[in-house]
């Protein structure tokens, strides 16, 4: 028996999974959490197979508890549930050490086999992220891409392509201002661009808003 813990802030989402993976023999639900801080507590993560586990979440996000768990239960398979296209995650989730990427719309038709694939110790990946994955390993050349930025500077790019004032984005990710602007330097240096216009474009172009 595969046992599954799931980690999603929307009750309906959890229940929505709950129910489809009741109807595999295999497959049974042994936890729920709403947020990462509950989720660190369950005692049941002792004998979890599988975390399936939201990206956007109170508190910390899907990503960095992603790490917590990864820390404390290496041997937990986890999968990335998100409203948001492959493209915008899933690189960066599996560089984290998660073995499967799901958008939610896909739910449905794939949890119960992705499941199944990473509780078997193999990465569940689909067609579209294989297309994206191998897209990046031919592409990158010359500069960075967001891809390989790290955690921090990876959130307040997407933050810069969102409008965001330097101000806005510290409140919002506990910085000072002045390490906002350390962070938007570095940005410009590692992409290669001048200005704060050219990192928006970039966000917008590379689709990193949902």
């Amino acid at each position: 028996m595969i046992r599954v813990i799931s980690a999603d802030d929307h009750a309906v989402v959890r229940g929505g999974v709950k129910q489809l993976l009741a109807e595999a023999n295999d497959i049974e639900v042994v936890g729920e959490a709403s947020d990462g801080a509950a989720l660190m507590q369950l005692p049941q993560m002792h004998a979890c197979d599988v975390l399936l586990l939201d990206i956007s979440m109170p508190g910390k996000d899907g990503l960095e508890v992603l790490n917590d768990v990864r820390g404390k239960w290496p041997e937990i398979a986890v999968i990335i549930l998100s409203m948001h296209p492959e493209k915008q995650y899933a690189t960066r989730a599996l560089r984290l050490g998660a073995l499967g990427y799901i958008t939610k719309a896909g739910i449905p038709e794939q949890l119960v086999m992705a499941v199944r694939t990473v509780a078997d110790g193999r990465r569940y990946v689909t067609a579209a992220m294989a297309q994206i994955l191998a897209e990046r390993l031919v592409g990158e050349q010359g500069n960075a891409t967001y891809e390989t930025l790290g955690d921090r500077e990876y959130k307040v790019l997407v933050r810069i392509g969102a409008g965001m004032a330097v101000s806005e984005i510290a409140e919002e990710l506990f910085l000072t201002v002045n390490t906002v602007k350390t962070y938007r330097a570095r940005l410009l240096a590692k992409l290669g661009f001048t200005s704060t216009a050219q990192l928006i474009r970039y966000v917008i172009t590379n689709s990193l808003i949902a």
